[in-house]
């Protein structure tokens, strides 16, 4: 027995050797464990120090070319990044290209960890390994698989949308270089029109006409609100309106209602159809008309349905105002019809799509200017209020809600020189004018004067004397101004 245990054959050798394999394994086990987590987070360094060095160093090159690559394009290149967000060439190729990359990055985590797998380890620590495993191909799996499944989602927006190159428009720039469709052109034009129907429908009443001029060198914006009871209104010498019209003017016999500004949309394709050659005649009609009242060239339109802007506000988990008076949800004067609710005044009233689409379009017991004061606070309330995760997270419903109540003649190969000309608004100034009852008569409005008092505006905008004050007048007019309570 002695001699055994002299020559390394006895029972307590025979126990020591067992004892030293199964630390040696456990330690094997936990350092597989580790490296997998390295090699997941360094894509090839695993496979490397488990001795597959040929097939982990080309992982471990491949990987650091692809991240170089991405930083590089993020830290120098981001307007690339964001012209690809809105090209659907681009971003077929970035939805196929992420979740190939999820696959193979979940392809490495599995050869890295059978790799570095010791032999004879217990079955349930085999089981607890390939459940970190699980976990580590759910971290990669589903950032990457999202960012694909957003990429499509996104180009399907941008197709839906956005003008295609088929696509008709009797006012919209034609001609436009791609390259650079701002050379020569000081300013663009946009006009932001709220409807009161859905996509699909022609006969819609524009409520809110906003017409955005935008500094294409330095960002600078001026917002001019129009009200929706504005008469008389010239088109454009030389349009097709102005021919059509007598004087060249919108107006007519009977309900007044039906030659106001937000009749245009509506009853100028019914009194001329065919005349203005487009897919959206309607929106064109009332380009023509902002750009006759306002003395300015239009050149492209969006219109959100009002309707639709309940599911906007709803996806993005509804926006906080102040409420300054109770707000009628319903009712109709002429008809002694009363609200069928109210939105009680307050500060920092969270409302969610219904009460918010009653906040900015209620006007039983207002007059058209009030509701403009509050569009003016809705817009603001979601631009403030729509923090890039809130947008990221609520994504898809936004992009499905895009498609439903957007309508813009703004050609998709337009898109990039767009978003390059948004990120410039983003740092730039932003000046609001409104035209209420304070500075016009609606009825019977003084176009010259509005036309002086635009031109007045733009030359404030670029030199920027105004621009704080009316970032001011809007602060205070989205304040609340109630008594806080204790």
């Amino acid at each position: 027995m002695r001699e055994e245990e002299e020559q390394g054959k006895g029972p307590l050798s025979y126990h020591y050797e067992q004892y030293d394999k199964s630390r040696r394994r456990h330690h094997g086990y936990r350092r597989a464990l580790g490296l997998t987590v390295l090699g997941t987070i360094i894509p090839g360094s695993g496979l490397v120090i488990a001795g597959r060095r040929r097939i982990g160093w080309a992982i471990l090159v491949l990987a650091a070319l692809v991240a170089g690559f991405l930083g590089y394009l993020l830290l120098l290149h981001r307007d690339t990044v964001l012209h690809w967000a809105v090209q659907p060439g681009a971003l077929v190729v970035i939805g196929t290209v992420l979740p190939a990359l999820a696959l193979a990055w979940v392809c490495v985590i599995i050869a890295t960890y059978r790799s570095l797998l010791p032999r004879g380890v217990a079955t349930f620590q085999r089981i607890m390994g390939y459940g970190l495993v699980a976990v580590l191909a759910l971290v990669t799996v589903v950032p990457l698989g999202v960012g694909g499944r957003y990429a499509l989602v996104q180009k399907d927006v941008v197709q839906n949308v956005f003008a295609g190159s088929h696509s008709r428009s009797a006012t919209a720039p034609k001609h436009v270089s791609v390259k650079n469709p701002w050379a020569g052109k000081p300013r663009v034009n946009i006009a932001l029109l709220g409807g009161d129907g859905g996509p699909d429908r022609v006969g819609v009443r524009t409520d809110t006409v906003i017409i955005a001029s935008i500094d294409t060198r330095t960002g600078n914006t001026v917002l001019f609100s129009l009200p929706r009871n504005l008469e008389k209104i010239p088109f454009p010498k030389g349009s097709v309106l102005a021919d059509a019209y007598p004087n060249g003017i919108f107006d007519g016999k009977g309900n007044r209602l039906e030659w106001m500004l937000t009749a245009v949309y509506r009853n100028v394709p019914e009194q001329f159809p065919g005349l203005l050659k487009s897919d959206n005649p309607g929106a064109d009609a009332v380009k023509l008309a902002a750009g006759g009242a306002t003395g300015l060239n239009i050149d492209y339109y969006v219109l959100v349905n009002l309707e639709g802007f309940r599911e906007l506000v709803d996806a993005l988990g509804g926006i906080t105002v102040n409420v300054n008076s109770k707000i009628p949800m319903g009712g109709e004067s002429s008809a002694g019809l009363k609200p069928g609710g109210w939105i009680l005044p307050g500060p920092n009233k969270h409302l969610d799509g219904f009460h918010a689409l009653w906040f900015a379009r209620a006007r039983y017991g207002a007059d058209d200017y009030a509701r403009m004061r509050r569009q003016r606070c809705t817009v603001k309330a979601i631009v403030d209020q729509a923090d890039p995760v809130k947008l990221l997270t609520r994504y898809e419903a936004l992009a499905r809600t895009a498609k439903d109540i957007v309508l813009t003649d703004i050609p998709q190969s337009l898109l990039p020189a767009v978003v390059d000309l948004s990120l410039k608004v983003k740092k730039a100034d932003v000046t609001n004018v409104a035209f209420t009852n304070e500075l016009i008569r609606s009825a019977h409005p003084d176009y010259d004067f509005i036309h002086n008092r635009v031109k007045e505006a733009l030359r404030e905008s670029e030199n920027g004397t105004a621009v704080k004050q009316a970032a001011d007048d809007l602060d205070t007019a989205c304040a609340y101004k109630g008594r806080k309570k204790p």
